[in-house]
């Protein structure tokens, strides 16, 4: 138990430490939120990868698909580094940062009112950021507390309380830059991490041969007198895998916490850096994962709820339970690194949209509309200060409500985030993207694509989800592209000069 409680306090503190050293590059608002743009590749890699993947994935995500599609639910890992990484970083990098920088964008509620023309959507984007980024939160706290609870015996409710305060104040402190520069240190003990569990759990089935030919006997759910579905390449179940895979590869796309990392990274070269070192660490990291879960039977059934249903959030903390004090404190900060990272992420990027976009609108102007030094420069530095104040303000309230939401969590981890990446990725991925690429997107077929992601995911909440929450989410993401592309066939478009002075960041 001391080894388990120094590391951690140790781990803590040195968060906080790095907190105070980047308060000074956070009095401004592009300080504060995007790191004054100049982020390098590595620091903005790894912020990229492990906004991505945190309790959710560890506790969550590992234990339920694991435990469903045994050793095929490393696709879904396979699938996170190949198209929620590397293509992700190949198809929007370049471009978001060179469309966000010239139009002056901070945030995606921001980019939408900008280059679409309309600061109806501005508002309407930054609401729903705000609202289902929520459950996002709300899963990772419960994800992380689940494995304190596990790791240290402290009780559920204070490890989600100690969690939220502490994020809350190395976010606070030093904003974006604060949050990269952990990222990385939480990143390396995350890499390192993975790999010593997993060896280490292999060890007590006897080694991974022997715990593969464990799992290959084990009976299918569908049909008892059929076994080593849990050993196959694509599982018993490879339909809903393939829709695991693309909700939780390509959403990554449609999040304003991820898309906003590529804001604020330093230039085009570094974005090529990137690239390979955010594909490397996540095919470690989620693959690691996966592969893990995917072990997951060999540990006994987990409990039964009351209702009837299997805890999957016990599944990888059960598997962990065993290990030496040295190893579980290893797991404690594996999570902990793993899931401060994305609530840092998380905090940052609802409270500088529900500022920027809602609080402090401003009306914005395309480049070389308003010319510099038109404002009084003593003015606008008090406006950006009190902005960073507000911003500040409202990373307390955000916490505060998702903690409210974690200490009474509705579902599993992994339904939380279905709601959560469905809602978002489903009104957000199809215009963003295509509006990085395409002139013929217009500002109808955005607002279509707003009410398609979030009514979809809503109506399916509301009667009971009788499609799956993940199902449905990537139903909601896929389904974007033909309602832009259909609407924008046949609404009005936007003028070609403000549409051509918008697209000159790429010539």
């Amino acid at each position: 138990m001391f080894i388990k409680i120094t590391l951690t306090i140790i781990f803590l503190v040195v968060m906080v430490a790095v907190g105070l050293y980047s308060r000074k590059q956070a009095s401004s608002v592009d300080g504060f939120v995007l790191g004054g743009r100049a982020v390098g590749p590595w620091l903005t890699a790894f912020a990229y990868g492990t906004s991505y993947f945190s309790a959710v994935v560890f506790v969550g995500y590992a234990g339920q698909f694991g435990w469903k599609y045994g050793l095929s639910s490393t696709w879904i890992g396979v699938g996170n580094a190949v198209i929620g990484s590397l293509l992700a970083w190949i198809v929007l990098g370049r471009r978001t940062k060179l469309m966000t920088q010239h139009i002056e964008s901070r945030t995606m509620p921001d980019f939408f009112g900008t280059r679409f023309g309309d600061q109806g959507l501005r508002v309407a984007a930054s609401i729903i950021a705000f609202v289902f980024l929520i459950p996002y939160t709300a899963g990772v706290y419960k994800g992380i507390s689940t494995l304190f609870e596990m790791g240290f015996g402290i009780p559920y409710e204070y490890c989600v309380v100690i969690m939220a305060i502490l994020t809350a104040i190395y976010v606070i402190l030093g904003g974006y830059k604060a949050t990269a520069m952990n990222d990385f240190i939480q990143g390396i003990i995350m890499l390192f991490g993975i790999v010593a569990v997993i060896v280490a759990v292999l060890n007590v089935q006897g080694g991974l041969v022997a715990a593969v030919d464990k799992l290959a006997v084990l009976p299918s759910d569908a049909d008892p007198n059929v076994n080593g579905g849990f050993a196959t390449w694509f599982g018993p179940d490879p339909w809903n895998l393939l829709g695991v895979v693309i909700l939780t590869s390509l959403g990554t796309w449609g999040l304003p916490q991820m898309v906003g990392k590529f804001y604020s990274i330093t230039d085009e070269s570094a974005i090529k850096r990137g690239t390979i070192i955010s594909t490397v660490f996540a095919l470690i990291v989620a693959g690691g994962c996966y592969f893990l879960g995917g072990f997951g039977r060999l540990f006994g059934m987990p409990p039964v709820l009351p209702n009837g249903k299997l805890a999957f959030d016990s599944i990888v903390p059960s598997m962990l339970v065993t290990l030496p004090d040295i190893l579980i404190a290893l797991v404690v900060l594996l999570v902990l690194s793993a899931s401060m990272s994305t609530l840092a992420s998380l905090v940052l990027t609802s409270s500088s949209t529900m500022t920027l976009d809602l609080i402090y609108r401003d009306k914005k102007s395309l480049p070389g509309e308003v010319e510099e030094g038109s404002i009084d420069d003593v003015v606008a530095e008090k406006i950006e200060r009190r902005k960073v104040v507000v911003m500040r303000v409202l990373i307390m309230f955000f916490i505060a409500i998702s903690l409210l939401i974690a200490l009474n969590p509705p579902t599993f981890i992994a339904q939380l985030m279905g709601i959560s990446w469905g809602a978002l990725a489903g009104a957000f991925l199809a215009p963003f993207m295509m509006g990085l690429y395409s002139k013929k997107v217009t500002t109808a077929s955005v607002w279509a694509c707003f009410i398609w992601g979030v009514g979809i995911t809503v109506v399916n909440m509301l009667i009971g989800n009788p499609i799956n929450p993940i199902n449905c989410g990537a139903i909601a993401m896929v389904g974007g592209f033909p309602v832009v592309w259909l609407v924008s066939l046949f609404t009005k478009k936007l003028p070609q000069q403000t549409v051509d002075s918008i697209f000159e960041c790429y010539k």
